[in-house]
């Protein structure tokens, strides 16, 4: 019974090793959009494209509702204009929270309160009622009985750390050092997490060209080219682990360890104006791309290797109506029809397409053996399906059959491939179905630990 909900939390978790969740990349959802599509049809997009983690700007009720039962992590926020009736009144913040939290718990899974959005740079007027705002939430929160299921915390814009090379002198703008200590020590005693927006294209398009682009594209440097904290002799590969370490260093400055660094903010414009050669798709594809390989690979940055980066991708749609350069209204990543700006992968295998229908490819009951062989041997070879998880030893090795490999490495192959032109055929072998793999088996097969790790494995080729 334990390795069977072992199994389960593995799939649920959505974990291809079936270990404890690692880091996750999520995506923050901006509002500022002319043709913005219906709260239902934006969920329907996080899910075909396995997102599941998102930062909402508001607490839209809309988007709350259709984000109900998703099993999506939600980020709900609350507005700058908000901040000062809540950080003067506790009634206030207890009537935020009921109406914005615990009327949508548990069926949608909000996991944090960011209040306010890089409030000591954007309204500094709000900032001495800032920790006060958070300190109400979370009473309001522990009155509930919901401390434990949402973190509150606050989104913070690197400029307020005014030198951030090298990270190991880096230490936050002594002008906020009260507020930052106050709110440090919010963070230490909640057990919540320190919110930074961290843009690799401002430090480098701001940066004179004291940088490569390449080192804020994540792109491999010459060794005559490394970048190098002389004090710590720590390598860093890219100017993102650098604004983080930065973080992690000035949170060290004032006397605080132990609080992990998400990153709520990051990405790269795709189109921009005149003077800004910088925004282009390959870039923000490149950008974004390596941004999530960074990320998944589950490390911190040189001075806290074991603390991932979770990180969220800024952002989901283009936001066409807000001000500023033509760079500022072109950071989505899809169309509001859903379909992708440029090509994404969320992993080593797995792409984000435009993708919203719920089609499996499986192997024909009885399908001749050979044929099914070299079906499996072209998907897993020239089909470039990822077949790791079938071989022996791996997670989905088992059940052991032809068939059961076949119909892994078909489906693995069609959902990245059939948007683009791939077909579920294989000389005659497969076959497309709507119906859950998990259908075909009957209760008793549900007893076999050998079915149940196969049935997970094969929702993961359609749920990474």
């Amino acid at each position: 019974l334990c390795y069977i909900i072992f199994l389960t939390g593995c799939w649920l978790s959505l974990n291809h090793n079936c270990e404890p969740a690692g880091a996750f990349v999520g995506i923050n959802i901006g509002t500022d959009v002319t043709n913005l599509p219906p709260a239902s049809d934006i969920v329907a997009i996080l899910k075909a494209n396995q997102i599941t983690h998102v930062r909402l700007y508001d607490a839209d009720s809309h988007m709350l509702k259709a984000l109900s039962n998703s099993g999506i992590e939600v980020i709900v926020g609350v507005t700058n204009e908000e901040i000062l009736g809540i950080g003067e009144s506790p009634s206030a913040a207890a009537a935020w929270i009921n109406k914005n939290v615990a009327a949508y718990l548990p069926s949608t899974n909000i996991t944090a309160v960011a209040v306010g959005s890089e409030v000591l740079t954007a309204v500094p007027n709000a900032a001495p009622v800032l920790v006060s705002a958070m300190n109400y939430l979370h009473k309001a929160l522990v009155a509930s009985d919901l401390n434990f299921q949402v973190k509150v915390s606050t989104p913070h814009h690197m400029d307020i750390i005014p030198r951030p090379f090298p990270p190991s002198t880096a230490t936050f703008d002594s002008s906020w050092n009260s507020t930052i200590y106050q709110l440090l020590q919010f963070l230490k005693n909640t057990n919540s997490y320190y919110m930074l927006n961290a843009y690799p294209y401002y430090g480098y398009t701001k940066g004179n060209g004291i940088f490569p682009i390449d080192y804020a594209l994540f792109r491999p440097l010459p060794s005559v080219k490394q970048i190098v904290d002389p004090n710590t002799l720590f390598h860093y590969n890219s100017m993102f682990d650098a604004m983080v370490d930065a973080a992690y260093y000035s949170i060290d400055a004032l006397n605080f360890s132990g609080i992990p660094i998400v990153v709520t903010e990051s990405g790269w414009p795709w189109f921009g104006g005149a003077k800004e050669p910088d925004a282009t798709v390959e870039n923000a594809e490149t950008f974004v791309n390596n941004l999530i390989k960074r990320v998944l690979n589950n490390s911190g940055p040189p001075s806290q290797l074991n603390i991932p980066i979770n990180t969220y991708i800024y952002e989901l749609f283009n936001e066409d109506k807000r001000p500023g350069p033509v760079s500022e209204k072109n950071w989505g990543v899809f169309y509001a029809n859903g379909s992708a700006v440029y090509s994404l992968r969320l992993g080593a295998s797995d792409q984000i397409t435009g993708n919203s229908s719920v089609v499996f490819c499986v192997a024909k009951p009885g399908a001749d053996s050979d044929k099914l062989q070299n079906g499996l041997n072209w998907a897993c070879g020239q089909g470039q399906a990822n077949c790791t998880a079938i071989q022996s030893g791996k997670p989905c090795y088992n059940p052991d059959t032809l068939e059961n490999h076949a119909s892994y490495a078909y489906n693995d192959y069609y959902q990245k491939k059939h948007a683009v032109g791939g077909t579920c055929d294989f000389d005659g072998t497969a076959m497309t179905t709507t119906i859950d793999p998990s259908k075909y088996l009957s209760f008793s097969s549900i007893l076999s630990l050998e079915i149940i790790n196969w049935m997970l494995c094969f929702f993961l080729v359609e749920f990474p």
